[in-house]
């Protein structure tokens, strides 16, 4: 039961870490270009829907710390799903805003869990005794 209830804490929290970070780009976005919270919910949608999409397809819930390749999948496609779906919305996406999204997103989603193995290494017993 322990075993079980540590896998869900760890895959929600993998999930709303991912979340997290779209907000957070988001957030950047928005008020580096002088933009209130207002609109913040119509711009994260999107990154949500290709996070949502990027989960699903990579079967996330399987491995969800895993940066090859379940990171990976995941932060191809919160950008592609993201854009995708803005520019089906109406909102716009130019070149350098994809550019942007996927360095930014790239950081975020992929480093989080490089961070995550790097501490897992670290603490792990030294297996050369």
């Amino acid at each position: 039961m322990a075993a079980h209830t540590s896998r869900v804490a760890s895959l929600t929290g993998a999930a709303a870490l991912d979340a997290a970070f779209a907000l957070l780009f988001v957030l950047i976005g928005r008020a580096s270009h002088g933009e209130g919270l207002l609109g913040t919910l119509n711009t994260w949608w999107p990154f949500l829907g290709g996070l949502l999409i990027g989960w699903l397809v990579m079967r996330a819930w399987r491995s969800p710390q895993r940066i090859v390749w379940t990171g990976i999948g995941i932060w191809v496609a919160t950008v592609a799903g993201g854009l995708l779906l803005r520019v089906a919305s109406g909102q716009g996406v130019q070149l350098s805003f994809a550019i942007v999204t996927a360095i930014t997103l790239g950081v975020f989603l992929i480093g989080w869990r490089g961070l995550a193995l790097l501490v897992h290494r670290l603490s792990a017993p030294n297996r050369q005794a």
